[in-house]
C-alpha cells in the first residue's frame, strides 16, 4: 500500500477515527445544456451530452443510466429510470467564465466572480516583449488557435528558429508549445514559470500551460503526455484546504493538483488518460482509510471536445461507463461518490472552445437514499458545502449542502 501523505484522519469527540471517504469524479467538459446567460459567451444551443448523443445516433451508458443520468435531461440512448440508483440533478455555474479553473475552484467552494482575462486578439506586444527578454529568445504565434493545429502550422518554423510557440484560446490561458528535441520538457517548464511570474495583476491568466510535442513536417506533429499546467493559487481557502487542515488526506489525480497550484493537496497520483484516471482512483479506494480523492477524466475535453469529434467523445463516455461498477464497488457503506463536470465542451458546434453549460450531478453512497431529485443547484459550490458537512466540518462556503437529501431520501425542492 502506498501511503504518501496519508493519515487516518482527525478524531471525533469520542476518540474514534472518522473513517469517511468521498470521491469527486469530473467528466471534463460533459455539459448538459446552455446556461441562461450562454448568449454572452456565444454558446446558445450548446448541450454537450445531448448533442453528442444525437450526432452519433444515441449513447450506450447503462451504468450512468442506472445512477440517474437520463433523469437529468433527455439524452438519446440513455433512458429515464423510475428509481435511479443514485441521486441526480444539475448545477448552474455562478462564476464568470466557462473554463477549467473557474469550474474546479467553484466546486471547491470558491466561485470566481470576476472573469480571468482572455486575449481574443493575442497578447499585448509589451507583454510578449517582456517575456521574450526574460527567456532570451523570440516567440512564434501569439494568436488564438487549436493546439493541435498551431503545431502543424508553425512546427517546422519552430524547429528552424528554436522559438517557442505562444498561443491562447477562448479560455484564460497562455499556452507554450515546443518540440521535445528543440526545447526539452524540463526547459519548457522553466519557460512557463517565467510566464507565470509575469502573468499577474491585469494579465493574471488562470493557467500557463506547457504543450510539448514531437514529430516532423513530413509525418506531422503530435502532442505528448508532458503537458503541465501552472495555475494561479485560489484567492481563498478551498474545501481542499479545509479538509487537509483538519487532518484528512486529500488526493488529486491527474491535473487536479495543478489546477489548485498544489494548495490543499496532500497526495498526487499521475494520470494522463481517462483509463489511467479510473485505475488510480479505484486503486486509492482499495487502500485509503479516509479522506477525499478528486479525479479529472480529461480525454472528453482535451481529445474530442476541442477537436469537434462527437464520435470520439461518445466512445470515451462509453469506456468510462464500463468502469463505473468497478469504482462504485470499492465504496464502503459510509462513502459518497460525486460524478459531475466543470463546464461544457460541445463537439457538435463550430466553436472548439469550452461552452457555458449546466453540468450533471450524480451522487451515490451505499447508505444513501436512491432516486432523490436534487433539483437545479444554484452553484457548483454546493458540492463543497455537502462534503464539508459530510466530514463533520464547520460550514465555510456560501452554498447549500444537500447531504440530508442524499442520506435521508427525501425529495429536494428547487431553490
Amino acid at each position: 500500500m502506498h501511503t504518501t501523505g496519508r493519515t487516518p484522519g482527525p478524531r471525533d469527540l469520542g476518540g474514534a477515527w472518522i473513517l469517511k471517504r468521498a470521491v469527486i469524479l469530473i467528466l471534463d467538459g460533459v455539459g448538459v445544456g446552455a446556461l441562461p446567460d450562454a448568449d454572452k459567451y456565444d454558446d446558445l444551443g450548446s448541450n454537450t451530452l445531448q448533442n453528442t448523443a444525437t450526432a452519433v445516433g444515441g449513447l450506450h451508458l447503462p451504468q450512468l443510466e442506472r445512477l440517474g443520468l437520463g433523469n437529468i435531461i433527455d439524452i438519446p440512448g440513455v433512458s429515464e429510470v423510475s428509481v435511479p440508483l443514485g441521486c441526480y440533478g444539475k448545477m448552474k455555474e455562478l462564476s464568470a467564465g466557462k473554463d477549467t479553473t473557474t469550474g474546479h475552484w467553484e466546486i471547491a467552494g470558491v466561485p470566481v466572480l470576476h472573469p480571468f482575462p482572455t486575449y481574443p486578439e493575442g497578447f499585448p506586444k509589451d507583454l510578449i516583449d517582456r517575456f521574450e527578454e526574460e527567456i532570451g529568445i523570440g516567440t512564434l504565434g501569439n494568436y488564438p488557435a487549436s493546439g493541435t493545429q498551431i503545431i502543424q502550422e508553425l512546427g517546422e518554423e519552430h524547429i528552424c528558429t528554436k522559438r517557442p510557440i505562444v498561443y491562447t484560446s477562448g479560455d484564460s490561458v497562455f499556452q507554450i508549445a515546443a518540440h521535445e528535441e528543440v526545447i526539452p520538457p524540463k526547459e519548457l517548464y522553466e519557460i512557463c514559470l517565467v510566464a507565470r511570474r509575469l502573468l499577474v495583476g491585469e494579465h493574471g491568466v488562470a493557467r500557463v500551460i506547457a504543450r510539448p510535442f514531437i514529430g516532423d513536417g513530413t509525418r506531422g506533429f503530435t502532442r505528448t503526455e508532458g503537458r503541465k499546467d501552472f495555475s494561479l493559487p485560489p484567492p481563498h481557502p478551498t474545501m481542499l484546504d479545509v479538509l487537509s487542515s483538519a487532518g484528512y488526506p486529500v488526493c488529486g489525480v491527474g491535473k487536479i493538483p495543478d489546477i489548485f497550484a498544489g494548495q490543499g493537496i496532500t497526495e498526487r497520483l499521475p494520470a494522463h488518460s481517462n483509463q489511467e484516471v479510473m485505475t488510480q482512483t479505484i486503486t486509492w479506494l482499495k487502500e485509503a482509510e479516509a479522506g477525499l480523492i478528486w479525479a479529472n477524466c480529461v480525454d472528453f475535453d482535451m481529445l474530442y471536445g476541442h477537436r469537434n469529434d462527437p464520435w470520439g467523445f461518445a466512445k470515451a463516455l462509453e469506456e468510462v461507463d464500463i468502469r463505473i461498477p468497478e469504482l462504485l464497488g470499492q465504496l464502503r457503506k459510509d462513502d459518497l461518490c460525486f460524478i459531475t463536470a466543470d463546464h461544457g465542451c460541445d463537439p457538435t458546434t463550430p466553436s472548439t472552445d469550452h461552452s457555458r453549460e449546466y453540468v450533471p450531478l450524480l451522487v451515490y453512497g451505499p447508505s444513501g437514499g436512491p432516486g432523490v431529485h436534487l433539483g437545479i443547484r444554484h452553484t457548483f459550490a454546493d458540492i463543497a458545502a455537502t462534503i464539508s458537512e459530510f466530514f463533520g466540518l464547520e460550514p465555510r462556503f456560501a452554498a447549500q449542502s444537500f447531504l440530508k437529501s442524499v442520506m435521508g431520501g427525501a425529495s429536494y425542492e428547487n431553490r
